[in-house]
């Protein structure tokens, strides 16, 4: 038996042969930030009020399994890559890297965004820990792990929220907090912090 032959089932033995990875998920590694344009209701509503078309925000793991997404939805969950991008119109995405971030601080920000597995997605956009909203797991994990906060704070009120009245009622019911303050997918996309590894959306930049 050839050596190269022993060699695969001795690490397949061992559980240590990855999972093979194609096209796009070859690029990524753990810590990447990807986004896409979700399908959701409430997309739409997030687009118009950011003037962009990136509506929702998940963290990437590569593992010898092959590459996950951890994304603040209902709940909080993990689910493999080529599913989450999928999901996205057109499986279209942007894919984001920390520059100034080791591999080691951008796994370190993977686990801190994990600890909040299974907790309810946040539909009011608070800032508390016990619902947590897409794009706050992703700038919460690094702000935690490595103390680098992406994408900025802005208050409700100014965005571009104007036409969006009946769903934000729906949502708040009466009085709408228009300062509240929240981060949003567009926030994370344009930060210079991040460098583009792969984009379909060439207007974002």
């Amino acid at each position: 038996m050839r050596w190269s032959v022993l060699l695969a089932v001795w690490l397949g033995a061992h559980g240590a042969v990855a999972a093979p990875r194609a096209g796009l998920e070859e690029l990524l590694r753990t810590g990447d930030i990807v986004l896409h344009t979700s399908r959701s209701r409430q997309s739409q509503f997030i687009q118009a009020a950011t003037e962009s078309p990136l509506s929702h925000v998940g963290m990437v793991e590569v593992t010898p399994q092959g590459a996950w997404v951890v994304e603040a939805v209902q709940p909080v969950q993990r689910v493999p890559f080529s599913k989450w991008k999928a999901r996205g119109v057109k499986g279209h995405i942007l894919v984001l890297r920390p520059k100034e971030l080791n591999d080691t601080q951008r796994q370190q920000a993977v686990a801190s965004a994990k600890a909040h597995l299974g907790k309810p997605y946040d539909w009011r956009f608070g800032w508390g820990d016990e619902a947590m909203y897409c794009s706050e797991l992703v700038h919460k994990a690094y702000a935690r792990s490595a103390g680098v906060e992406y994408g900025k704070m802005e208050r409700l009120g100014s965005l571009k929220v104007a036409g969006l009245e009946k769903p934000m009622r729906e949502r708040y019911g009466g009085k709408v907090p228009m300062d509240l303050e929240l981060v949003t997918p567009a926030s994370l996309a344009v930060d210079t912090r991040l460098e583009v590894v792969h984009s379909d959306f060439p207007s974002v930049r």
